[in-house]
């Protein structure tokens, strides 16, 4: 890429992040949701993107009616100006999930797909040439964990993160944990920071957690 784009300048200084999925009031009453917003904060508690699902009305609401999980959909994720610095895009696919990431400017950054395993929920994080960087894995045993991976080793992970019994069973929201031990590409941090929100789609939505 000949330009760095800010998505990866502002991840290549975090250890962590935290992702929580931002609920409203009307929605937590009502149990009617529209689309899924988040923010992405920092380890030290500055917020540095704020990401939502682009469109709404009639058309989200028969997606999410009757495709549920599997919906298609284009996220966009913004910095603290309000500039589009990632794009995430989910097409329909009746099997194994994949989506296309894009930096503000539409540079192709990579892609993350869903692979077939018998006993783990797995999927790799490719390049912009589709070659693999790295992979993500969740034990069956594990059912809250991805293991992000290089080349055999441990470089951070993907969890779940419960905030309280009761406040998870009122709000239903999502909130994730993303930690970086030993993964210094800050190209392969946004890709799994992107990977987070396939996998809340793929894995959590609509199921109460199961």
């Amino acid at each position: 890429m000949p330009v760095e784009s800010q998505a990866l300048t502002l991840l290549s200084g975090e250890h962590a992040l935290r992702v929580r999925q931002v609920k409203e009031w009307g929605e937590i009453l009502s149990g009617f949701e529209g689309r899924n917003r988040y923010e992405v904060v920092g380890d030290d508690g500055r917020p540095l993107f704020f990401a939502g699902e682009v469109g709404g009305g009639v058309g989200l609401f028969l997606l999410r009616s009757f495709l549920k999980a599997k919906r298609p959909f284009t996220m966009e994720l913004k910095d603290a100006r309000g500039e589009t610095v990632l794009r995430l895009r989910r097409p329909w696919r009746f099997w194994l999930s994949r989506m296309e990431v894009e930096d503000g400017q539409g540079r192709h950054l990579g892609a993350i797909q869903q692979r077939f395993r018998f006993f783990a929920r797995a999927y790799d994080v490719l390049g912009p040439r589709e070659e693999e960087l790295a992979q993500l894995s969740g034990p069956v045993f594990q059912p809250w964990t991805f293991h992000v991976r290089q080349q055999g080793r441990d470089v951070g992970t993907i969890a779940k993160k419960w905030s309280g019994f009761g406040k998870e069973m009122f709000t239903d929201a999502d909130n994730f944990g993303v930690q970086f031990n030993g993964l210094d590409d800050a190209h392969v941090r946004t890709l799994v920071v992107a990977a987070t929100f396939l996998i809340d789609f793929v894995h959590f939505e609509n199921k109460g957690g199961e």
